[in-house]
């Protein structure tokens, strides 16, 4: 099975499929939509993290650039009636760690908005997800090394203002990747954060 790739980037012809090139062979790769803003340009060198699957009539490389969204897939993809698309769509439509925060608030309401799935399908993923995604760090998987310490001094003064934790993860970690390019100190995040987390 193929588990990573380490090319050049192509092409992105369509919308959730790139080409790549590693030694002279071109893969064809499905992405979340959301990877899209972050590829390289075509020419530029890209690696990828691989899961395949493999039919009768056909083997289908889906690609991540986290491993926290390559560790979400396969486990979306052992839930009932949630194939490799629609685990790909899901990825697309909302950051790893909003989906598990969803799952652990049963937030089936929330879901059921992702395109392809309804309402008893997201009252599906509550329950069957349910207990599976509560030691899944994303917030700190997604965050680099030097904004960990950030992050955690963050949390724990959110945590003793009494905000539920685990929407105090998702908050951090979107204004830690939105503001990727500045210093941040734990004083800005947190005067950021507080105007979120209290809505």
């Amino acid at each position: 099975m193929i588990a990573r790739l380490h090319g050049t980037l192509i092409d992105a012809p369509i919308s959730q499929e790139i080409i790549i090139d590693v030694n002279g062979v071109g893969y064809e790769v499905l992405l979340p939509a959301s990877s899209f803003s972050k590829l390289p340009r075509p020419g530029e060198e890209l690696t990828l993290l691989i899961h395949t699957v493999v039919r009768e009539d056909a083997i289908t490389l889906f690609g991540f650039l986290t491993q926290a969204e390559k560790d979400l897939f396969k486990i979306l993809i052992n839930v009932s009636g949630v194939g490799g698309k629609l685990a790909n769509s899901i990825l697309g439509a909302m950051p790893v760690e909003s989906f598990c925060t969803a799952i652990q608030t049963k937030n089936s309401a929330l879901l059921s908005k992702i395109p392809g799935i309804g309402k008893r399908t997201a009252e599906r993923l509550t329950v069957e997800l349910s207990g599976k995604l509560d030691n899944f760090d994303i917030a700190i998987a997604e965050i680099s090394s030097k904004d960990q310490s950030l992050f955690n001094d963050a949390m724990q003064a959110l945590a003793q203002l009494g905000f539920k934790k685990e929407h105090c993860h998702t908050v951090l970690t979107e204004l830690i990747a939105d503001n990727s390019d500045k210093e941040l100190t734990v004083e800005d995040l947190l005067r950021m954060a507080l105007g979120k987390v209290a809505k």
